[in-house]
């Protein structure tokens, strides 16, 4: 084993090795606990005012499928080849051309890193310690729950892959059943069932405009994927994980954001617990609910930086850290409609490593500076995402992207 890997455990420059594979169960809770994020509780909520029972369930289903196809096909190239995915954008995008698809996952994961950090501190600091929050004040009491959770994440992040699996044990079962014995009570405790509870209100949305949600709350996210299926036993295995994972966390989430909008108006299994009097219970779902997707939030975002500016990934993942903390209240109230746009940006990165893998699958490919016809077309996708408002908004960049890196190949001649 080389000098690298012994002192590297995440692999940030290098292919994975045989002996830095993980387990399947391993692989499975990062994988689940990567989706595991209260954001994708306020798309349930969304989904629930829109849609009936039967039109959630298929707008999940539609949505669910397309975000397997591309998330999967991730999924299997990072385990297939070991690589990050800023290591496959050198590839795709040149040495200095990655540093753009490095700078945008890096900037819109350490920015949902701090939007997390203020999801937690803000309800705790409302009901814990009875404090009054508004998007023009927070008391000191606030910002410390924010500096203490970003310490405490940042810390767990510092530590790589071994540390992100040791936290995804403990708080995938954790937020699973609790979550899941809150939203039960809730309906038990409600008036209706749930098909019944479903129907009531105003049901204007669409099954296409629903899944579109679907897939636009994990599109971004799910780009990173290759970071972590890299440490998978095989293709194979990176692909059926990704699929399954990211299937049951997200339905999980978006159903948990349903039931609580419906039952107790809230957008999120917190608010279910705090009405159910679990007080306690609440807190810790909710911090180990966030705890695990910003640590791979921040892991990401490390990988990305290092491949910029070529310092170590657990350097990064301080200087990232320590960002996303200071910012995070102003994040939270200031950038969440920035990010949604930015977010628009990373599936047409995301569809170019695919075609460039896949496309030259078994070619020695010689390695550019800058692959212009990759750039273009992220820079096309991720406009056309933002602008055009008709379909999906995802599957728009990426189509765009794909048909930009297409011409360029033929131009180029290679």
């Amino acid at each position: 084993m080389s000098n690298q890997t012994k002192t590297d455990i995440d692999y940030t420059s290098m292919p994975v090795d045989k002996k830095g594979r993980k387990s399947n169960l391993s692989m499975f809770m990062v994988m689940l606990g990567f989706t595991f994020f209260s954001a994708s509780m306020w798309v349930g909520q969304q989904l629930a005012a829109g849609l009936n029972w039967w039109g959630f369930v298929w707008a999940l289903i539609l949505g669910g499928l397309i975000l397997a196809a591309y998330t999967g096909a991730l999924g299997w190239i990072g385990a297939e080849s070991g690589l990050s995915l800023d290591m496959l954008a050198r590839r795709s995008f040149g040495t200095k051309g990655s540093w753009l698809p490095s700078a945008m996952i890096s900037f819109t994961q350490t920015g949902w890193f701090g939007v997390g950090l203020a999801m937690f501190a803000i309800p705790v600091a409302k009901e814990l310690l009875g404090l009054e929050v508004t998007p023009d004040f927070m008391p000191w009491q606030g910002y410390l729950l924010v500096a203490i959770a970003g310490v405490l994440m940042t810390a767990s992040a510092y530590f790589g892959i071994k540390s992100l699996t040791i936290i995804s044990y403990i708080a995938v079962p954790a937020v699973a059943i609790l979550g899941t014995v809150a939203m039960i009570l809730a309906i038990r405790h409600g008036d209706a069932g749930l098909v019944e509870q479903f129907a009531k209100g105003t049901k204007d949305m669409g099954i296409i405009a629903g899944a579109g949600l679907v897939v636009g709350s994990f599109v971004s996210g799910g780009t990173a994927t290759p970071n972590f299926t890299r440490f998978a036993k095989s293709g194979k295995v990176g692909l059926w994980i990704t699929i399954v994972a990211f299937f049951l966390g997200n339905s999980l989430m978006f159903l948990f954001g349903a039931v609580s909008s419906i039952y107790v108006g809230g957008n999120d299994i917190f608010e279910v617990m705090l009405n159910l009097n679990l007080f306690y219970l609440a807190v810790l779902v909710l911090g180990l609910n966030i705890w695990t997707t910003n640590d791979n939030a921040l892991y990401t975002a490390g990988l990305g930086l290092s491949n910029i500016f070529g310092l170590s990934k657990k350097t990064m993942v301080i200087i990232s850290g320590i960002i996303g903390t200071v910012a995070a209240v102003w994040l939270y109230w200031n950038f969440c409609g920035w990010l949604n746009v930015l977010n628009c940006t990373l599936p047409p990165v995301g569809i170019i490593l695919i075609l460039h893998y896949f496309v030259n699958k078994g070619k020695e490919v010689k390695e550019k500076t800058v692959d212009w016809a990759a750039i273009i077309g992220v820079i096309a996708g991720a406009t056309v995402a933002n602008l055009v408002h008709w379909g999906f908004a995802s599957i728009n960049g990426m189509a765009v992207a794909a048909l930009c890196w297409g011409i360029g190949r033929l131009i180029q001649k290679d």
